[in-house]
């Protein structure tokens, strides 16, 4: 039998995306799949493909014609070609156009832009879907908004990323230790909220420090500790020091999980998300999470998160401090999110979707 050879694509590569094309990459590479990843090269310093048995080629997020004819030559004999995003899917159209081989597209997120951006956006995303043999959803949201596109054929994959790596114990019980990881970030005596992602508009830090402007008159004052790096950290630091607002920002984290299972509380004020990589760690580690209830996040949390408007800093403050206040509410729901990540695809049932695409898509009768 003729050994599968895929070429997997990642553009910018979000932390979701990134660590999900790693988990596959693995997964396929141990079922006798031959696999090559083409992202930029500092995506394979972070998630380390060819660790998980791939052949890493780096091409550039760019689309100039130099790094479409890389892709194109990286895709020379491939039997799949699998794309990761809107912009790596329109990049490997253009790179496999006149060829025939099938391009299967997996939207994790979409793009939110109004105005002449919004219109260019939603022509790429066209362009992007109806190139696609199979589009992948990772919410029923993006399912849907695949099929309006005019993709010929759109499934749900609710994906699943690697669980966390952590020795934390979690949110078993309403009293946790201190611990190491609360002392360094000033939180021995005190509540720890915690946010982790880029620092990016679209992920809401803005009404999130709106929140907190009145957590510095409580005694004690819960901290709020935000992870992650992006074009926004400039703005919310001036804010962060003028206000004199209780927020850390720690940048990039190899100890995301760790610093995760010893919050009081997660917050995740993203103005839109699929399935969120916080949420999903969160859940998985018992913290108590209140989200905005936003594209596929009420899909995701069921009732295992307490879930507020989004630009509503109101009631995004009052959820969190009624967490807070209240260790049998934050208890019951440490219990009620072990319990819903359990209902989630692991790896290997997505590991297992892929490769049944990829089997009806190799097919002799699938080009007919």
């Amino acid at each position: 039998m003729t050994q599968l050879r895929t070429v997997q694509v990642l553009g910018g590569g979000s932390a979701g995306s990134s660590a999900h094309v790693r988990s596959l990459t693995a997964g396929l590479v141990a079922r006798g799949v031959r696999v090559t990843v083409c992202a930029p090269a500092e995506l394979d310093d972070a998630y380390d493909f060819r660790g998980a048995g791939a052949r890493h080629i780096p091409v550039p997020r760019r689309g100039d014609p130099a790094s479409v004819a890389a892709l194109r030559a990286a895709c020379v004999g491939a039997d799949v070609v699998h794309a990761h995003g809107l912009h790596a899917a329109v990049r490997t159209a253009l790179a496999l156009g006149g060829r025939r081989v099938p391009l299967v597209v997996t939207w994790h997120t979409r793009a939110l832009d109004e105005g002449a951006r919004g219109q260019v956006l939603r022509l790429l995303e066209r362009r992007a879907v109806r190139a696609a043999a199979v589009v992948l959803g990772t919410s029923s949201g993006l399912v849907d908004r695949a099929r309006e596109r005019g993709a010929r054929d759109a499934r749900l994959a609710p994906l699943a990323v690697p669980a966390p790596r952590t020795g934390a114990a979690g949110a078993e019980s309403p009293e946790r230790p201190e611990s190491k990881a609360r002392a360094e970030l000033g939180a021995v005596e005190r509540p720890l909220v915690m946010a982790v992602g880029s620092l990016v508009p679209h992920h809401g830090y803005d009404v999130l420090l709106d929140a907190t402007t009145t957590w510095g008159a409580l005694d004690p004052a819960p901290l709020l500790v935000v992870a992650g790096e992006g074009r926004e950290r400039a703005k919310l630091q001036q804010r962060i020091e003028d206000d004199e607002l209780p927020v850390q920002l720690i940048g990039r984290r190899d100890d995301i999980s760790d610093l995760l299972a010893v919050a009081d509380v997660a917050v995740l004020p993203s103005r839109w998300e699929a399935r969120s990589v916080l949420a999903q760690e969160a859940l998985r580690l018992g913290v108590p999470l209140v989200a905005t209830a936003v594209g596929g996040v009420p899909e995701l949390v069921g009732e295992a998160a307490e879930l507020v408007p989004y630009g509503n800093a109101a009631a995004l403050s009052r959820a969190v401090l009624r967490l807070l206040a209240d260790p049998a509410r934050r208890h019951e729901l440490a219990l009620a999110g072990r319990a819903q990540a359990a209902t989630w695809p692991t790896e290997d049932d997505t590991i297992a979707q892929v490769l049944s695409v990829y089997d009806e898509l190799t097919q002799p009768w699938s080009f007919a």
